[in-house]
């Protein structure tokens, strides 16, 4: 099979761990490892190959994280300059594959602990998907969670899909023992969910049709143009087929499934003391039970707190009962109605060719500290409202400014007017390691005009 993996999410409720430049998805949540890179370890126990959906903003992190993975064959990506939801996103990758593959469609910020049960149930899928089925997963619930939506069935028959339900709708459906929850993972051959799709949305069949055809298409990396993705209709794969189709067969799945939607599910995978408490080096308890506590910089000491939660980062600090993180989403929207950009931006950001993190920001001044990876350049570029002062501390840095390029070396600096074309380069076999000083009226990040990219960012 082929593993169509979907990494479009912002993971708002997890914030201030998740931002948009740095979703949930991609946080570095278990011992090193990421929810994305347990998503393609999982499922390559029976998928040989990778097709990664993302924006561009991830593309870099997910190949990143992928580069792990030595000795697996190389992933596929589509790149999508504007979400339109999973419907055109799966639809566009399938019209890209063969009609005979069978797909296995995964989100990427999934957990499943029993991969043995994951096994049998994904041998079990392949093969209705083989016989012209759109195979959804139904979860076998354990408790009456209103945050999912469910799944009525009959056997492997489904009879309907339901949508969230209240709190007493969510204990009759529990009760009545046919009825899973929606896990969002499908299965089925490419040629099946083509022709249903061509049926019950054909004008967002006849949209991806045409965004493919002129689609940009580089080695592994097919790239949609912005027009083309926004002239899609935007829908879900169950609203737009689905809840329609007649194929739709599901595979009760008992796999220890979560889609961590909350800092409450959060708390459930990490290992706990005996006080309860997630284990953390930084955290010292004090009377301290039931809590999760999330921080990997400075020592957080709590006294006397009771299924509390902690989440301290550089530029953020969240302080709730544990029970009420789903409102976790309402600081969210609060900090966007502000513009602010918590939302979207942690203090270390990754990019292609390496990663800054903002030491110091005030209203015309911003300090960062710049690594560049071996072998890796910044874009030819300029500023129009900032000059930009560069310290080198360790490697050696080419820097082009206007017509000169020249060498900056430990304990040297150079200056970058305003206006002026530059560009910072490291040709060493070490990590370039600069501080720099960005001086001016505005210092946002949306002050860049590029003009050569290694990266074809625009």
């Amino acid at each position: 099979m082929i593993n169509l993996i979907l990494c479009g999410g912002s993971g708002s409720r997890l914030w201030p761990i998740s931002r948009t430049l740095m979703p949930k998805q991609f946080a570095k949540l278990f011992d090193g490892s990421s929810l994305f890179q347990r998503t393609v370890e999982t499922n390559s126990i029976a998928c040989q190959t990778q097709y990664v959906i993302s924006n561009a903003e991830q593309y870099f992190l997910a190949k990143d994280q992928l580069s792990s993975f030595s000795g697996k064959n190389p992933a596929r990506f589509m790149l999508e300059p504007v979400g339109r939801n999973t419907a055109p996103a799966i639809a566009l990758a399938c019209l890209s594959l063969d009609p005979n593959s069978v797909v296995l469609v995964s989100p990427s910020d999934h957990v499943i602990r029993n991969k043995d049960a994951y096994i049998k149930v994904l041998e079990q899928a392949e093969k209705l998907a083989e016989r012209g089925a759109l195979v959804t997963f139904g979860i076998k619930p354990t408790a009456p969670e209103t945050g999912y939506g469910y799944i009525e069935a009959d056997g492997e028959n489904v009879k309907r899909f339901v949508e969230k339900p209240d709190l007493a709708t969510a204990k009759e459906y529990v009760k009545s023992g046919n009825f899973y929850w929606n896990s969002g993972i499908f299965c089925f051959k490419v040629s099946v969910f083509l022709e249903e799709l061509q049926t019950y949305a054909p004008d967002m069949y006849a949209a991806c049709q045409k965004a493919l055809a002129r689609a940009i298409s580089e080695d592994s990396l097919l790239r949609v143009t912005y027009e083309d993705m926004l002239a899609i209709p935007a829908n879900s794969i169950d609203y737009a087929v689905m809840e329609k189709s007649k194929k739709v067969k599901v595979v009760p799945s008992d796999i220890g499934w979560s889609d961590l939607g909350s800092f409450d599910a959060l708390y459930k995978e990490y290992p706990h003391d005996v006080k309860g408490n997630n284990i953390n080096e930084k955290h010292l308890s004090v009377g301290t039970k039931d809590s999760l506590v999330i921080g990997n910089q400075r020592m957080v000491a709590t006294i006397d707190l009771d299924k509390m939660l902690i989440v301290d980062t550089p530029d953020a600090l969240l302080v709730a009962p544990l029970s009420s993180s789903q409102k976790v989403k309402n600081v969210v929207e609060e900090l966007k109605f502000r513009h602010s950009e918590l939302t979207n931006v942690p203090q270390t950001v990754n990019r292609p060719w390496g990663t800054y993190s903002v030491l110091d920001s005030s209203e015309r001044y911003k300090i960062k500290r710049i690594m560049v990876k071996p072998g890796n350049r910044l874009s030819l570029q300029k500023h129009l409202h900032r000059a930009e002062h560069w310290v080198v501390v360790s490697g050696t840095a080419t820097v082009t400014v206007g017509d000169s390029v020249f060498l900056v070396r430990p304990n040297e600096s150079t200056y970058i007017p305003a206006g002026e074309v530059h560009r910072l380069q490291n040709e060493g076999k070490l990590p370039l390691i600069i501080v720099e000083v960005q001086v001016g009226e505005y210092t946002g990040e949306d002050d860049i005009i590029r003009m050569e990219d290694d990266y074809r960012r625009s």
